[in-house]
């Protein structure tokens, strides 16, 4: 299941409060064009600003719209291990095809601490289970040995690795057999090149086609058409972290009219200078 391009959707807000209507339309969007699986309430969707109802919310709402056209692999994670149990065992009662978890932020736990966390979400959750290795975000990053460990566990099936290393990936190839998604666009050819599937991506948001063909050509042993558009969408995929993801790649939405740019402390807008360079980039690929 877990191959392809998955988008981490953005969420939009208005008034303060979820836009269901627009994130419904996101949802048919992406499945129009081509996107492989969907990943709300993920550090791109903002779900950090969010309560837990509202999480739970828009995981049913990308489940019922989904309709099981693609999969759906809701974000559960938490640094808190009984609210991720408990997102994940939601994420299994409404439909969801997997779920997303971080490796726990701010507490900084051991590898054991890390391998408990997981072990009790994947006993207590009967759903196949992607790891999230982040450590820009979390302060950690999980040892290759670890993640083999986990893979022992019947439903810990794949891992998101945003640690920038190929050497990583190509640690935990060599140990186990774990699905590998790349959780950074810029190296999603260079970690398919060593044994990746796919990517959970945060410019698919916005070129989901180019992305799903990105991905889809390397699967289908076109490497020199996915080399091609690697460097083509290079510029953009760099472009959306000019700031902190998600800024950048909800206000190319917002400018492209999909969403209202609208944010949650301590979420804010782009400095103006920094606008500018991206809409400079959006002009340039003829998005805007």
């Amino acid at each position: 299941m877990f191959r392809g391009s998955y988008v981490a959707l953005i969420t939009p807000f208005k008034d303060g409060k979820i836009d269901e209507k627009k994130f419904r339309e996101l949802i048919e969007f992406h499945i129009d064009k081509g996107t492989d699986g969907l990943v709300p309430c993920g550090c791109t969707g903002e779900a950090a600003t969010m309560n837990m109802s509202e999480q739970k919310r828009l995981i049913k709402i990308t489940v019922e719209t989904t309709d099981h056209r693609i999969p759906v692999v809701a974000g559960t994670g938490s640094n808190n291990t009984s609210e991720a149990v408990e997102l994940t065992v939601y994420a299994k009662k409404v439909g969801c095809d997997g779920a997303l978890v971080i490796s726990p932020y701010y507490n900084k736990p051991t590898p054991e601490g890390q391998y408990r966390h997981y072990m009790e979400i994947a006993k207590a959750a009967d759903i196949p289970i992607m790891l999230y290795n982040v450590p820009g975000r979390t302060g950690i990053c999980m040892l290759p040995e670890t993640i083999a460990r986990l893979s022992k566990i019947d439903n810990i099936v794949a891992v998101k690795e945003a640690a920038g290393s190929v050497q990583q990936v190509v640690d935990i190839l060599s140990l186990c057999d774990i699905t590998v998604m790349s959780g950074d666009d810029s190296m999603t050819l260079p970690f398919m090149a060593v044994g990746a599937m796919g990517v959970v991506s945060v410019v698919a948001n916005i070129i989901p086609e180019k992305t799903h063909e990105l991905v889809q050509t390397h699967l289908d042993g076109k490497h020199e058409e996915c080399k091609k558009i690697h460097y083509e969408i290079m510029d953009l995929c760099r472009a959306m972290f000019i700031e902190t993801n998600p800024l950048p790649v909800k206000t190319s939405a917002s400018l492209m009219g999909m969403v209202d740019e609208e944010w949650r402390l301590p979420l804010c807008e782009m400095l103006e200078e920094n606008k500018e360079k991206l809409k400079k980039v959006l002009k340039q690929y003829k998005l805007i």
